[in-house]
């Protein structure tokens, strides 16, 4: 049964892996056996990260890349079949938060996040798309707050989580028969990032107590959760959204 967990010959494309939940999605993938593509805007993070990947045993490879840009996306899949000749999992991962109130938010605001955040998603799928072979998997990072509130005013990064929602049904419907690609996605909650880091301390307690576990998650228990979607585990599971939130959309 564990060995259906396992991506020994894989190749795994990780976005936003320069910090945060993207190094964990990155280093678990090249534990289960994957080599990993690494994309992100920050170049000398993604250096760190790579190092950790090699540390795993695994070859890594890192393309520097703003996702809300097609063509670096297109760019980030050549590199990837040019270096390794195949790709089989995507994780859209790239995201940027803000807390804006409404009534202030500007247009400019407003479409950077859905330029990155939901955008850039589909830019990365539409790529490794047509490169994917049967068998292959994606997994959108959407979050809890495309289903719930967060308490703060953060109308863009909601919505551009809740559109994730309707993609990843969207492209497992077209792919799933058609291509045998998956598409997933995972609705994480609360996780210690450098966004969660930014909260302030009062915030940080009122979001634990808001979950049945009463903390928040560990990088570790998320990409647990990305390597069964991405691994033969979840061969069986289309177009689904998989939260992990420590209870906090049930309370």
């Amino acid at each position: 049964m564990l060995d259906r967990f396992r991506l020994d010959g894989r190749v795994a494309v990780v976005t936003g892996a320069s910090s945060g939940l993207g190094v964990a999605f990155a280093v678990a993938l090249a534990e289960a056996g994957a080599d990993v593509v690494l994309a992100a805007r920050r170049a000398e993070r993604l250096k760190e990260t790579a190092a950790k990947v090699e540390a795993a045993g695994r070859r890594a490879l890192a393309v520097p890349a703003d996702v809300s840009d097609p063509e670096r996306c297109a760019a980030v899949i050549d590199a990837a079949v040019a270096e390794f000749g195949r790709v089989d999992v995507l994780v859209n991962n790239a995201g940027v938060g803000t807390a804006v109130p409404a009534s202030r938010e500007t247009p400019e605001q407003f479409r950077s996040v859905i330029e990155l955040n939901l955008n850039g998603a589909y830019w990365m799928a539409q790529a490794a798309g047509r490169v994917m072979q049967p068998g292959s998997s994606i997994v959108n990072v959407a979050s809890v707050l495309g289903l719930i509130t967060g308490g703060l005013p953060q109308a863009a990064y909601s919505a551009s989580k809740a559109g994730m929602l309707g993609l990843t049904r969207d492209l497992a419907a077209q792919w799933g028969a058609r291509k045998g690609i998956r598409v997933n996605a995972i609705a994480p909650g609360y996780f210690a990032t450098e966004m969660t880091d930014a909260y302030a301390p009062e915030h940080r307690e009122r979001i634990a107590d808001a979950s049945v576990l009463r903390r928040f998650g560990d990088a570790e228990e998320l990409a647990a959760t990305l390597v069964w979607l991405a691994s033969d585990a979840g061969g069986y599971v289309v177009g689904q959204t998989i939260v992990v939130d420590g209870g906090t959309t049930i309370i």
